[in-house]
């Protein structure tokens, strides 16, 4: 009878923890397997183009942006003299090509035919002289040392009218192709560089990419901002999606366009969502060789895509997604 009442008391607990272990285990078959994680937007960033001042920042930090929205504006005076000098280069090249194509003017071509009519009538002078000194010398009338200057100015004026002529000729002949050919291609250089530097200075104004709503704006205006640096942050509109924890056990029954049930902190329906991306590789650096108990510990992330009828929810609420 004493063994009974000793007994008693320890049969009693066993029967409740046995009960309380079946509540578990039934709690637990029923309960479905949840992955953590937060809801999160695309983030896009928008960097500086320029090692440049920041002049203005027409938008607060907060506000919704339309695509094509000024955002940042980079000090633009020295790009926009290095545009207007490319310009000046074109016009330059313009007119030389134009010179090229009109060819010379009229009164040039006047000019080189009077200095051709010129020479030759010098050329006429200096053989009458010639002729004449030649007689005189021949009669030994005349030295020979005065034939001999008479001979120089002769083949020095028939000298000087082939290059006047040769000059007549040429500004005839109108522009070489070769000179038009190699005046186009510098116009075409010069208006490419153009189109570079005109797009460097476009690049100075930061404008939104997408819709969507300005999450930060690193910088202020008046500061210098580096090449690359983040100059604003946008995150876009639309659904969010979930990013989540895969553990490793669940991760071969998932992957991209597998439907999941999505729960969000604050709405009382759960959300269908599709998974669009799963890494490949866990979240951590395993080691070379993992046992179970390694294994059981590796995680894969993941984003689950929200359908449209969430995109008013905001980026950073807890979510839970549902694992098969």
């Amino acid at each position: 009878m004493g063994k009974l009442k000793v007994l008693l008391p320890l049969l009693v607990i066993a029967l409740i923890a046995y009960g309380v272990f079946l509540f578990l285990a039934a709690r637990d078959a029923t309960t479905p397997r949840l992955a953590l994680g937060t809801l999160e937007r695309d983030r896009i960033t928008l960097a500086a183009t320029a090692a440049e001042l920041i002049v203005s920042q027409p938008v607060a930090e907060g506000s919704h942006v339309e695509a094509g929205t000024l955002l940042v504006q980079l000090d633009s005076t020295l790009q926009q003299a290095v545009v207007n000098k490319v310009q000046a280069d074109i016009a330059q090249i313009d007119a030389l090509l134009l010179k090229l194509h009109n060819g010379v003017r009229p009164e040039e071509i006047r000019a080189a035919t009077a200095r051709v009519d010129s020479a030759r009538t010098a050329v006429d002078n200096s053989e009458r002289d010639f002729i004449r000194i030649s007689a005189l010398v021949r009669q030994k009338l005349a030295p020979v040392a005065q034939l001999d200057a008479t001979t120089a100015v002769r083949d020095g004026s028939a000298a000087r009218l082939r290059d006047a002529q040769a000059q007549l000729d040429l500004l005839q002949a109108g522009s070489r192709s070769e000179d038009i050919a190699q005046a186009q291609a510098q116009l075409a250089a010069v208006q490419a560089q153009l189109v570079a530097e005109q797009q460097r200075l476009s690049n100075l104004a930061i404008a939104a990419t997408v819709t969507g709503t300005i999450d930060s704006l690193p910088w202020n205006a008046g500061e210098r901002v580096a090449v690359g640096s983040q100059v604003a942050v946008l995150l876009a509109d639309g659904a969010p999606y979930a990013r989540v924890y895969i553990p490793e056990t669940s991760r071969v029954a998932i992957a991209t366009g597998s439907s999941l049930i999505v729960h969000v902190d604050g709405v009382a329906e759960p959300l269908t969502g599709r998974v669009r991306w799963i890494s490949q590789d866990p979240a951590f650096t395993p080691y070379y060789a993992l046992n179970s108990a390694e294994r059981s510990r590796l995680v894969y992330m993941a984003e689950v895509q929200l359908p449209d009828s969430a995109s008013a929810l905001p980026a950073g609420l807890p979510a839970q997604v549902e694992l098969p």
